[in-house]
């Protein structure tokens, strides 16, 4: 009955992505979804500590039995920290892993997460900077990385009742895209297309309203500026830096940190300042650098929870020969 009724779901959206002229959706795809959905219903159903429980039963899977997110890990771990044993560089990519596990529970109990108990999942720390930006009316540029649970960052910020519009890449799958986009908008946020980032960020902050953005992945060098990270160069979006020096909106960074005495979640809010100089493309440079730098500040401190599995370095600059041999 189960089965069926997961099946029937995938079929009701595949037809409406289909009316809506977005995709043809493939039967793999279906059944992809139907194994996605069902997890997250099964942890859903389940309390929230034996969901946690589970979910690093699977990470830890994961880590034995996903062997090329390891060698990406431990690449980049080396490159990040060569001082490090590699005993250490090892027990930094399990705790990486065992945050997916904790993450992946704690998405699953989105939907029951409310205004009334978001607080025993997670809490505020630095708000103060975060409504000193909002104050201004121009609406807010929310920084943030691939960081601790940064899915609970924007959702959890909706349900104290400042919700945000969030930018978000286009998934492969666009059934598992429109179930997780359909989650991460239960406490009000709404999903920007990537595609779609400087013009719906444009309309949010002309109404005084925030945007987050992921600003710490790879990208494609007609699209990257590169910026040092690690002592390497790094492709990263100017997008973030170009979109603030146009409208002068205020930016924060906002990063989510377990804390292990408290039990729970911190989002943790910085002001992020503006550095300005006389050339309008190495001033947006700099201050991608700058965001860039904070973000390396935060995985210092707390390396388990950035996502060292992602090839950071792939994009070389000119003549420089790959860093990844797989």
């Amino acid at each position: 009955m189960a089965i069926r009724s997961l099946e029937k779901c995938a079929g009701d959206v595949a037809r409406r992505l289909t009316r809506s002229g977005q995709v043809k959706v493939t039967f793999r795809e279906r059944l992809e979804y139907v194994a996605v959905r069902g997890v997250l219903a099964f942890l859903g159903w389940l309390p929230h500590r034996l969901a946690r429980a589970l979910g690093a039963a699977l990470a830890a899977l994961a880590y034995l039995f996903w062997p090329r997110l390891g060698r990406v890990g431990l690449l980049n771990l080396r490159m990040a920290f060569p001082e490090w044993a590699e005993r250490r560089r090892r027990q930094t990519l399990f705790g990486v892993f065992q945050n997916f596990g904790r993450m992946l529970a704690d998405f699953s109990q989105f939907p029951r997460l409310k205004s009334s108990n978001i607080d025993e999942l997670i809490v505020y720390d630095g708000f103060e900077h975060f409504e000193r930006a909002r104050a201004q009316g121009k609406g807010v540029l929310f920084l943030t990385a691939h960081f601790g649970n940064w899915e609970l960052s924007s959702f959890a910020h909706g349900l104290y009742g400042f919700p945000c519009h969030f930018v978000v890449r286009e998934l492969d799958n666009p059934l598992i895209g429109a179930l997780v986009n359909r989650y991460r908008s239960l406490s009000g946020g709404h999903p920007i297309e990537k595609r779609d980032f400087a013009f719906q960020a444009l309309r949010a902050f002309q109404r005084g309203e925030a945007v987050g953005v992921l600003i710490d992945q790879n990208m494609l060098e007609p699209e990257g500026v590169f910026v040092d990270f690690f002592g390497r160069a790094a492709s990263t979006t100017p997008g973030p830096a170009r979109l603030a020096r146009k409208t002068g909106v205020p930016i924060v960074m906002g990063l989510v940190i377990f804390d292990r005495q408290l039990g729970k979640y911190r989002l943790r809010f910085d002001p992020v300042h503006w550095i300005t100089g006389d050339d309008p493309e190495e001033e947006i440079r700099v201050n991608t650098q700058n965001f860039t730098r904070l973000i390396e500040d935060a995985a210092r401190r707390h390396p388990d929870h950035w996502l060292w599995v992602h090839r950071r370095w792939k994009t070389r600059p000119p003549g420089e020969p790959p860093l990844y041999p797989f």
